[in-house]
């Protein structure tokens, strides 16, 4: 049985969404928390000012999704569909997620909240952390090569077991990248 197909529309103000491929559709206001993603297809969509935590990604496909100004706290990314995974993130509050083993090369993170995101042996090569505070996040074995850091702040990144070639920090954020030495910056 085939899944329902959703194109260019918007849906606004809902809490319920059924099973289905959605493309080109424009999510706003929307409070789906705690609900079952589990097999649905996005496909170059955006959330807008919703509120996604606790949602159950099992299987769920994201290929080329926008979230602004969403809530998106306690999500396993991991459980996701990895073909053509692309998501991106702009003031989002994102703490307690994880994007475990993620292939997540070329995210872009801008002013979210990342507070004890596991973001342990993902691949973030070329991802952008702008203006975000990576608090508590981890990093292990985590692929940052040609990662901009520039303007993230608040995190501890070991560079003896994660990749960095490449990487951008700011000389503010190099006491993140030391913390593990022992090293005292004053």
């Amino acid at each position: 049985m085939e899944k329902p197909y959703h194109a260019d529309q918007i849906f606004e103000k809902i809490n319920t969404l059924a099973l289905g491929e959605y493309e080109g559709c424009t999510f706003r206001n929307c409070q789906f928390e705690s609900a079952d993603f589990k097999n649905f297809q996005f496909v170059d969509c955006r959330f807008e000012d919703c509120n996604v935590s606790l949602v159950k990604l099992s299987a769920a496909s994201f290929q080329k999704v926008y979230f602004q100004r969403c809530k998106m706290q306690g999500l396993r990314f991991e459980a996701c569909n990895p073909f053509l995974f692309e998501v991106h993130f702009k003031n989002c509050v994102l703490n307690l997620s994880s994007f475990y083993q993620i292939n997540g090369k070329g995210t872009s993170f801008q002013s979210c909240s990342l507070h004890e995101v596991d973001f342990s042996e993902a691949n973030f090569s070329e991802a952008i952390f702008e203006e975000c505070d990576l608090a508590g996040a981890l990093f292990d074995r985590t692929n940052l090569e040609k990662a901009d850091l520039r303007n993230a702040y608040n995190y501890r990144i070991s560079p003896t077991i994660n990749r960095l070639k490449k990487a951008k920090f700011s000389q503010d954020g190099l006491a993140g990248l030391l913390s593990d030495f022992g090293i005292v910056i004053s």
